[in-house]
């Protein structure tokens, strides 16, 4: 048994071939670092998920199960890049041999600019993929620090692969991504509408596909919960707000994956390592509950 198996999980339930989901791990972290004067550590948030989730019970009380029964491997990290460009390819590849093996791939970050190659493959085999973001920023720049494979421009970059979109928990945008979001007229939903209530459920699922991948990055939670992102953003959602939310799209949608992006650990703040962890976990749970 490893502590770098995520859950601390033994055979068989480790195991690549018996194992539905896989865990890929993605320590990333290089559009972040041209951020001035704000240094990241969001390449260390994926060991920091994996050592956290071996502290939790394997036993969901709210669903009346062990969701590590069905199966849950932790693959080898994949080693980063030299740029931004090679890093959207290698994740891409990576994520084209799990899919082909029939597996429910949970990435790991790192920064947020991993996910759309993730999203790339997944929409090669569902044509009519959505993804869903939750997230305090909307990430829609063209370029960002001479990079179009950036953490502020990956949700461009999927909008681009002609993937429909809806975007939760938003809080912080620059004027321009404004136009990008006129001319697409994609849905966003405020945190400020949203924080105190749940009449947003419905709209927000109906505009998403019946295929739906979700990305999530850590910010979208108030720092209050969540203080280890790389960019935190006052006003964001609570731990029921968003798993109540999951849950209701887990059971109307097909969820194909997800991923977690942007923990940026603190040495000593383990709730928000453990909060990431659990959060893959519940929603695991969720996806595979039917």
């Amino acid at each position: 048994m490893s502590i770098n198996n995520f859950g601390h999980l033994e055979e068989p339930f480790n195991d690549y071939n018996k194992s539905k989901v896989v865990i890929l791990p993605v320590p990333y972290d290089v559009t972040r670092k041209w951020i001035i004067g704000w240094k990241t550590n969001t390449a260390n948030g994926p060991s920091a998920i994996i050592t956290a989730s071996c502290n939790m019970e394997l036993y969901d009380e709210e669903l009346n199960k062990t969701t590590a029964e069905l199966g849950i491997h932790t693959s080898e990290k994949l080693k980063p890049k030299n740029t931004p460009e090679s890093m959207h390819e290698s994740i891409y590849k990576k994520s084209q041999e799990l899919i082909k093996d029939n597996k429910f791939i949970v990435m790991l970050g790192g920064e947020h600019s991993i996910t759309s190659g993730l999203v790339k493959a997944y929409k090669e085999k569902y044509n009519n993929l959505s993804v869903l973001q939750l997230d305090a920023h909307t990430d829609l720049r063209e370029k960002y620090e001479g990079t179009k494979y950036s953490h502020a421009s990956v949700m461009k970059r999927i909008i681009d692969m002609n993937v429909k979109t809806v975007q939760v928990g938003i809080r912080s945008q620059d004027e321009d991504e404004i136009q990008t979001i006129k001319e697409n007229n994609l849905p966003i939903f405020y945190a400020r509408d949203i924080v105190n209530n749940d009449d947003w459920h419905d709209k927000a699922i109906n505009e998403l596909t019946d295929n739906v991948f979700i990305t999530i990055d850590l910010d979208v939670f108030d720092p209050s919960i969540i203080p280890a992102t790389g960019t935190p953003e006052p006003g964001g959602l609570g731990w029921y707000t968003v798993i109540k939310f999951l849950k209701k799209v887990a059971e109307e949608k097909n969820i194909v994956g997800f991923d977690v992006v942007e923990l940026s650990p603190i040495k000593g703040l383990h709730h928000a390592d453990f909060t990431a962890a659990k959060l893959i976990y519940k929603l695991i749970g969720y996806v595979f509950n039917g």
